[in-house]
Order: C-alpha cells, then structure tokens, then sequence
C-alpha cells in the first residue's frame, strides 16, 4: 500500500469539496415525499447547558427533517420550531396524499387543515412511543446515526454543519448502494473543482 503524504488543510480542502457536491446533488434530488411521512426536530451542539432545555436550547442548531418510511430523508436547519415554519417546509417537501406521523409537539397543530388525509401522533410526555403503525422511530433512528457520526469531529464550525448535516442524509439515502461507485459516477460526469 502507498501512502502518500498530504497536509490536514489540503485533506479539509477536498473533503469540504465533496461535502459541496453532495449537498448541491441532494438540492437537485430533492423531490416531495410521498407515502408514509415522519417528521420531527432535533437539536445538535453541545452538551445540555444546566437549566436550559427543550426547545429553544441555548447554543443549539435546530434541525428539521421529513422521512419516508423505507426510503429517504430529508433535513433542514431551521431558525425555530414554529408552526408556521414547521408546516411550511411539511407542506414544501410532503405530497398532500402522505399520511404524517409526529410526536405531540404544538408546532403539528393543524396539519390536517392544510388537506393533508390523515396525522397521527405520539405523545412522548405521556410515555407513548408506538400505538400501533402511528410512530416516529424510524427518523429518531437517523438522529442518532448523524449525532453519532457527527460527534466524531469533537465540535465544527457552524458554517461548515450543514455540508456535514447533507453527508449524513446523502449517506442514509443511499444506504444501499456502493457510495464509492455513486460518487465516482457523479465525479466523472461533473469533476470537482477546487478554488
């Protein structure tokens, strides 16, 4: 095996590069979901800060997401939980035939009043996870998938987490598939360029 000798900052360079690509690529792949729709938000940075908790965590970045069950996510970093911020990106990214499962957060209020056929809910508070086909466990998983991958990096800049964010959801949406072939496929048509 050669090892070829290459400083962190031309490594960070390429690596941000790719991460640019994946993001521009999950833009253009990003089409409304259709079917069974999880949504929830969760909240990345450090560690709880003593007395702050829930929404609105000090120091946190709030990140939105849709998933599809069996299928792909879709993420976005939000600036508050809102409804009117919340059910605008639902109504952007979910098809109005989808069936939307959340938790009982007041920011779902009303989802069926935009036409949507159904919404059903868990209510954590009262330690309801599952009632039957009515849960959000599939996108609590890819939480925890991105926090894990993403504490790896012992902290990041803030401008830099949503290229690290999209890695993440490009990385689950293409589970399934050999990632080296993917990118090599999307290299070949559309080369990096590094400036």
């Amino acid at each position: 095996m050669l090892i070829i000798p290459i400083y962190a900052k031309a490594s960070n360079k390429y690596l941000s590069a790719i991460r640019l690509r994946i993001l521009e690529l999950s833009q253009l792949q990003s089409a409304p979901l259709v079917g069974q729709i999880e949504v929830d938000e969760s909240y990345f940075g450090a560690r709880r800060v003593r007395g702050k908790r829930g929404c609105g965590a000090l120091g946190k970045t709030i990140v939105f997401g849709l998933l599809k069950r069996g299928d792909k996510i879709y993420t976005e970093i939000v600036s508050d939980c809102s409804a009117a911020r919340l059910q605008s990106i639902i109504r952007g990214k979910a098809s109005i035939d989808s069936v939307i499962h959340s938790d009982g957060w007041k920011g779902y209020n009303g989802i069926v009043d935009f036409g949507y056929k159904k919404h059903f809910r868990v209510h954590h508070g009262k330690n309801e996870f599952a009632r039957g086909n009515a849960h959000i466990n599939d996108i609590e998983s890819f939480w925890g998938y991105a926090k894990i991958r993403l504490v790896k990096f012992k902290g990041m800049n803030k401008k830099m987490f949503n290229l690290h964010l999209k890695e993440c959801e490009f990385r689950f949406n293409n589970r399934k598939q050999n990632l080296y072939k993917v990118l090599l496929g999307m290299f070949r048509k559309e080369p990096l360029k590094l400036s």
